[in-house]
């Protein structure tokens, strides 16, 4: 590269200037008075504009019987859960250490 092609500071700054991050814009629920962002449906109570969308209660309860499903699986599998060790080997690691 040629120093005449060479980008200066005040160009690369003025090009950068757009570059900024903003902060995310966030609107109260009427129902529930949660935060949420614009133009998206309350992730508390599952309204957008008054309407129900979401059933909320029905999503928690199909996740937690998915979850359950899963850990039901492992365990005929023969596989612990790794990912929520028992309290007793949580006091055992620490003592060992």
């Amino acid at each position: 590269m040629s120093s005449r092609m060479r980008v200066t500071r005040s160009h690369r700054n003025n090009r950068r200037s757009h570059h900024a991050l903003v902060d995310a814009r966030l609107s109260v629920c009427g129902n529930c008075n949660a935060t949420h962002l614009r133009h998206r449906v309350c992730g508390n109570c599952g309204q957008y504009r008054g309407r129900i969308v979401v059933d909320v209660a029905a999503a928690a309860e199909k996740k937690a019987a998915k979850a359950e499903a899963r850990k039901e699986a492992l365990r005929e599998a023969g596989i612990e859960d790794s990912k929520t060790p028992a309290p007793e080997e949580e006091v055992k690691a620490s003592q060992e250490k």
